[in-house]
């Protein structure tokens, strides 16, 4: 028990922080009666915590490999199980965003982390095993969120969606200050302030753009400000990273084929598996008039399920497939299931074999590519390459988001836009399958291999 007793502590906090992204969405309503918010109001309880995650993900990564990826990791549990008390105590909407903010920022320091602990602490078959649970766990996570929220909504309150939490934080932080070893990089040079500030900042502009993306269109400037802003500010990271002796993010890695070839899979991986949820869960509950729980089992449990398996029975083995075989093969899972859900009409069954053969690819595909993605790094980077990876996999999944936004016009059927969504996302997995198998070698790295 003791050998697994790592891989506990990381799996529960990645399920906290990932069910977090969506578990709000079945949720609002109740908010919204209770705090008298308004639409824009609950659009942030949405989007504030991933825009603090995905924008921090990358600052957390670089100081995990200086000071620390326990002693990073145990702070951000910390500061989640603060935050999500405050979530509960919140008397306004405005205090439930700023607390939502405040664990987008724990979530960071946990999620930065999570791949550079494992890279660190198993080998050979353990490691194997290791990476297919997280990323089974990761996968199910995700699509969790609205099952998880519309059980806890509809049998007791929605403040119980972020008390959960307490106990589960608790655990973990047990688990890990107990059982996993402290590790950085060998050679820690000075922290990248310069870096931090800069793609921290190009990221919330992005992100907030993407946001803003989906309820004002693509050319306000509401939209257009930020983005340009994020573009601008990513140029300017990338100056002072070329400048910095010791770079939050060595730049020298996207040089490399497979390495960049995976980020850029990962973001639209994201994108295509994960980012139409939260609009299949609203057609669910508005317009085919099921309940909170209904529509979390009916939207969730079969992506979910399917990708839980995938990783229980399946995970060790992965690990010994060659990555671009594994990781191309999953994202064509992905990309079969998206385009079987374009057959949208008002049964909600039909959703289902669609959304099994997604969670069957996100099962192959998550655990693979963070080992793969690290085969590529000097061990001594791993929280860097693990706070890249998640940092792509976040802004994927808020740019699907707002991609998917845009096709629900009025003038449209919401079972129309969907169907655009999840075609969109069929093509995303397509465009993401063709980059792996064009850029990541035909054999296996050895440190991915099994043995």
């Amino acid at each position: 028990m003791r050998r697994w007793s790592p891989l506990i502590a990381v799996c529960l906090g990645t399920f906290l922080l990932l069910v977090d992204v969506t578990i709000v969405i079945v949720a609002l309503p109740s908010i919204a009666g209770h705090l008298d918010a308004g639409p824009h109001d609950l659009a942030w309880v949405l989007d504030g915590y991933a825009l603090a995650l995905a924008a921090l993900l990358l600052g957390a990564g670089a100081l995990a490999d200086r000071f620390g990826r326990r002693a990073t990791y145990t702070i951000g549990l910390l500061i989640f199980a603060v935050s999500s008390l405050i979530c509960v105590l919140a008397p306004t909407v405005h205090a439930l965003v700023a607390a939502r903010v405040l664990q987008g920022v724990g979530g960071a320091a946990m999620f930065a982390t999570t791949v550079a602990i494992l890279n660190v602490t198993y080998r050979g078959r353990d490691r194997g095993v290791a990476f297919g649970i997280w990323g089974a766990v990761s996968g199910a996570a995700t699509a969790a969120g609205p099952l998880a929220g519309g059980l806890l909504t509809e049998h007791l309150d929605w403040r119980w969606i972020f008390l959960v939490n307490l106990p589960v934080c608790a655990v973990a932080a047990w688990f890990t200050t107990r059982t996993v070893a402290e590790s950085r990089a060998e050679r820690a040079g000075r922290f990248d302030v310069p870096g931090t500030v800069t793609f921290s900042l190009a990221a919330i502009a992005i992100t907030y753009g993407l946001i803003r993306a989906a309820a004002d269109g693509w050319t306000s400037p509401a939209v257009l400000g930020p983005l340009a802003a994020g573009v601008a500010g990513i140029g300017l990271f990338v100056l002072v990273e070329l400048k910095s002796t010791d770079p939050m993010l060595d730049l020298g890695l996207f040089r490399q084929r497979p390495f960049a070839g995976m980020i850029v899979a990962a973001f639209l991986c994201q994108a295509a598996a994960f980012a139409y949820l939260p609009y299949t869960t609203t057609w669910l509950q508005q317009v085919l008039g099921y309940g909170p729980v209904d529509a979390g089992l009916l939207g969730a449990l079969p992506l979910s399920g399917a990708a839980l398996l995938v990783g229980v029975f399946a995970g060790r083995r992965l690990q010994t497939v060659n990555p671009r075989t594994a990781i191309g093969g999953g994202l064509l899972l992905i990309a079969a299931g998206a385009l079987a859900q374009t057959v949208v009409d008002d049964r909600a069954a039909a959703l289902i074999p669609g959304l099994i053969l997604v969670g069957l690819g996100s099962g192959v595909v998550m655990p693979v590519l963070s080992s793969a993605v690290l085969a590529e790094v000097p061990r001594e980077r791993s929280g860097m390459a693990g706070g890249a990876l998640n940092t792509f996999r976040q802004l994927g999944f808020a740019f699907g988001v707002a991609i998917y936004g845009t096709l629900f016009p009025e003038r449209k059927s919401y079972a129309a836009g969907l169907s655009d969504a999840t075609l969109m996302a069929g093509g995303f997995a397509l465009v993401a399958a063709i980059l792996v198998m064009v850029t990541v070698r035909r054999r296996a790295p050895e440190a991915v291999k099994i043995g």
